[in-house]
């Protein structure tokens, strides 16, 4: 079986409050994207793991790669159901630590998968809770639709969201933030304003209205952040942002947009979103 787990960004970030656990709780709004990794999972005479694509860290030996989330997913079910051993392959293609959720995405999709090649009927609440022991956002993936999301990631409504013919360029400079630095950085607060009040406003007002609140500190110290979602707004962007802790900054335009010379030093992904 073959499955193509994707991306998602931040519409809006707000982080409200630190929790007795160490984790913060946010407010945001998680939106599918088409950057996607490619997943293959096969039945086979013993556990095994490979990855191709862009270098996993933790991935570089048979023995460490067992680490990987995709791995550490099939042991979680194997746990509470009798799983034949499989081949995983994952050719890595969305950027790492980018804000993208693409470890998450794969682990979520690795659950998804085993479920239904092994007919497991586990149920999408079922499927969820198995993926928040593997992280905050990991249970996003499992219904992958526009959702309003607070608790620590993992807790998720419905929302009126709809952005299906707008195009999205998402640029990806190659920052590694990691999530600590990012934390480090912001003073957990409320909002003033709902976030899901605020994306019912028109999305040429979301500019000034929704915010990531990582950027205010992450912008001062890699100034190449606040200069590529200045361009995208130059370019036409009806709304740009930063996505979850760094570093992919993205724009949500009308139309298709032409960047045939820009950002030729950086990882891009432009598509339609649904």
């Amino acid at each position: 079986m073959v499955v193509f787990p994707n991306a998602k960004i931040n519409i809006g970030l707000h982080i409200t409050e630190k929790r007795s656990d160490g984790f913060h709780n946010i407010e945001s709004c998680f939106y599918p994207v088409g950057w996607s990794d490619a997943l293959e999972i096969r039945p086979a005479e013993r556990l095994s793991f490979q990855s191709s694509g862009l270098p996993i860290p933790g991935a570089t030996t048979p023995e460490t790669a067992f680490s990987n989330l995709c791995v550490k997913a099939y042991h979680l079910l194997a746990r509470d159901y009798s799983l034949p051993p499989v081949d995983i392959h994952l050719l890595k293609a969305i950027p790492i630590g980018a804000g993208l959720g693409g470890g998450s995405a794969d682990a979520a999709f690795t659950i998804r998968a085993l479920n239904e090649l092994f007919g497991l009927q586990l149920t999408t609440t079922q499927q969820q809770d198995y993926a928040r022991t593997l992280g905050s956002d990991c249970a996003f993936f499992i219904e992958n639709q526009p959702r309003y999301c607070y608790g620590k990631g993992d807790q998720f409504e419905e929302i009126d969201l709809r952005l299906a013919g707008k195009w999205i360029v998402l640029v990806n400079p190659g920052l590694h933030i990691s999530t600590a630095e990012a934390y480090a950085g912001v003073r957990p607060a409320q909002p003033a304003t709902d976030l899901r009040q605020l994306l019912q406003q028109p999305i040429h007002e979301w500019r000034t209205t929704v915010v990531n609140d990582f950027e205010a500190s992450l912008f001062l110290k890699y100034p190449e952040l606040p200069a590529l979602k200045d361009q995208l707004y130059e370019l036409g962007a009806l709304y740009a942002s930063m996505s979850g802790s760094g570093s992919t900054v993205y724009g949500i335009f009308g139309n298709e947009p032409d960047f045939s010379n820009n950002f030729n030093h950086y990882a891009v992904w432009q598509g339609e979103l649904s």
